[in-house]
C-alpha cells in the first residue's frame, strides 16, 4: 500500500482522519443527520480531492510553462443518484483563471494535460461518473 490513513471515531458522528502528510481533518455530518456540522462531509471531500489533484497539476504545469496568473479557482459540483447508496453520477469541474493578458492556449493545454494524463483522482472519477470540465478566463 502506498498510502495509509487512520480515521478515529471521536464520539457522536465525528471522526478525525489523518493523512500521510501528518495533517488531520475532522469528518462530521449535518445536525439534521445527527451530527454537529463540525467537520467536512465525506462525499464533498471527494470533490475537494478531485479539484485539489487537478489544481496541483495545473499550477505545476503553468509554472513550468512560465505562464503568469493572478488567481485560480475551481468550482466543483456533484450530482447524486436518488437511490441509496447515493453516489455521484455526474460531476462538473469549472476552472476559473484570473489575470492580465491570460495565455489561454497554454492554460488550456495545462488543464487538458491534467484531465487527460496526470490527475489520478480525475481518472478514478471517470470510472463511476460523467465528468464535465470547462475553463473560464477572467482578464483584468
Amino acid at each position: 500500500m502506498d498510502h495509509k490513513v487512520i480515521t478515529h471515531w471521536k464520539g457522536n458522528s465525528q471522526f478525525e482522519s489523518d493523512n500521510p502528510s501528518g495533517k488531520t481533518l475532522l469528518i462530521d455530518t449535518s445536525e439534521e443527520d445527527g451530527g454537529h456540522n463540525s467537520g467536512l462531509r465525506p462525499k464533498a471531500m471527494m470533490l475537494s480531492a478531485l479539484a485539489g489533484c487537478s489544481g496541483l497539476d495545473v499550477v505545476s504545469i503553468l509554472k513550468k510553462m512560465k505562464v503568469e496568473i493572478s488567481d485560480f479557482r475551481m468550482d466543483t459540483y456533484g450530482e447524486l443518484t436518488e437511490e441509496h447508496p447515493k453516489t455521484y453520477h455526474t460531476v462538473a469541474v469549472e476552472y476559473h483563471f484570473y489575470g492580465t493578458d491570460l495565455n489561454e492556449d497554454k492554460i488550456k493545454k495545462a488543464v487538458d494535460l491534467s484531465i487527460e494524463k496526470y490527475c489520478g483522482v480525475m481518472e478514478m472519477f471517470k470510472k463511476f461518473a460523467k465528468v464535465n470540465t470547462s475553463i473560464h478566463y477572467h482578464n483584468n
